[in-house]
């Protein structure tokens, strides 16, 4: 466990603590925009599911092409 310590020590010596912060806000931004992205093509899957249905008892074009043939 102490030598986690140490680690942590000497990596705020190289880098400074204002360092650090920047870079753990720009990985949370990082992961926001991650997570919105997955977000938004979740429901861009869905509105895509519903507009590919047919609604019941609705012909669709080329059943009307069967049937003018016919």
């Amino acid at each position: 466990m102490w030598h986690w310590l140490i680690v942590l020590a000497v990596v705020l010596l190289l880098f400074g603590g204002g360092k650090i912060s920047g870079l753990m806000g720009d990985f949370a931004k990082g992961i926001k925009a991650f997570k919105k992205g997955i977000k938004d093509d979740e429901d861009d899957g869905k509105d895509s599911s519903v507009s590919n249905r047919t609604i019941e008892g609705e012909a669709t074009s080329e059943q009307k092409d069967r049937e003018t043939v016919a």
